[in-house]
């Protein structure tokens, strides 16, 4: 492994994202390790310093180390970035819970419900690390433009508010800007539900319904995603937030969004199966619409837009004939 100075910090996780953050993590002095399960495109990466696959384009700095070799990455390693996508998490820890027994901090960076127990990648990470202190990271932040220096800004949750404040120092730069919040779980429920409003308005521009539809889904959207929030004992003001208002303007409209664009081509016509296959990098909301319809009906919490998501993705509803419903509800108050 290469020499490197500054604090050794894992990412857990070689996709756009992972690699992204590491380029932030490496810009400020510290010593970078990322892990992949692919031992062979991990060397691939190293060799090139481009990751070709995930972020293609962007030159990877010297001094942050790829590999598949959770031992020597992780020694010395107290705080880890997880950006393992949330339906292989569980599987991934268990695989690696060994070698990643010593570090303190787990910062979470996934997005999403974990499906059949609905969990969220927070819980997850301390079901396997009880005595590990846990935070959350989400906003609005495309992998392509936070890995060129482009402004961004963000929030770490945690109830703890030295930990939040240390998350801070670690990886707020002079294009990176990371604001803190008490509420830990509304950021991270924030995070996950907005990529199947994404989805939605995705669905919406391939049908070609234009600006106005797109406008409805996202102001709507936000009010059925802090619906959902408040359910779950989540602070409304976290949705109004970087998490929640900020993150889902940039999904729902960015031509950097996945969730956008697997949306758009299901507009278009295109079969689900057909636009997962044709791509590697994982779009969270559509498991994400599966583990929230279920989450709607255990709860029993209202949410119309992620039902008709649903129904398109699982259950071969015409996407015209979903926004047709939603238009067709029952009048009522804002």
């Amino acid at each position: 492994m290469t020499e490197a100075t500054g604090t050794p910090i894992l990412v857990l996780g070689n996709g756009g994202w992972g690699t992204a953050i590491s380029i932030v993590l490496s810009s400020n002095g510290h010593d970078v390790r990322v892990w992949g399960h692919d031992a062979a495109y991990c060397e691939e990466i190293e060799s090139s310093r481009e990751n070709r696959k995930y972020l293609a384009g962007v030159t990877i700095p010297e001094g942050i180390v790829f590999g598949s070799d959770i031992a020597e990455l992780a020694t010395g390693v107290e705080t880890v970035f997880s950006v393992v996508p949330t339906q292989f998490l569980r599987a991934t820890l268990e695989e690696l819970r060994e070698g990643l027994s010593a570090a303190g901090i787990y910062i979470s960076c996934s997005k999403g419900f974990e499906r059949e127990t609905l969990e969220l990648p927070s819980a997850i990470i301390s079901s396997f690390f009880p005595e590990t202190r846990v935070a959350v990271l989400s906003g609005p932040s495309h992998a392509e433009e936070v890995s060129l220096g482009l402004p961004t800004t963000v929030v770490v949750g945690c109830g703890d508010e030295a930990l939040c404040s240390k998350i801070q120092q670690i990886i707020s730069s002079r294009s990176f800007r990371v604001y803190t919040s008490p509420d830990i779980r509304g950021v991270e429920v924030a995070g996950a539900s907005k990529n199947v409003i994404a989805l939605a308005a995705g669905i919406s521009d391939g049908l070609g319904y234009g600006d106005n539809a797109r406008a409805a889904l996202v102001c709507r959207g936000a009010s059925e995603v802090t619906r959902l929030g408040a359910s779950l004992e989540c602070s409304r003001e976290t949705f109004a937030g970087l998490s929640g208002i900020g993150d889902l303007v940039a999904t729902c409209t960015s031509q950097h969004s996945r969730n956008h664009t697997v949306g758009r081509r299901i507009g278009e016509g295109e079969s689900l199966g057909d636009i997962l296959a044709s791509s590697e990098k994982v779009a969270e909301g559509v498991e994400t619409a599966r583990s929230m319809h279920q989450l709607s009906q255990k709860i029993n919490v209202e949410l119309p837009i992620t039902t008709e998501v649903y129904r398109v993705l699982f259950e071969g509803k015409a996407p015209a004939s979903a926004v047709a419903d939603l238009m067709g509800r029952e009048l009522k108050r804002e």
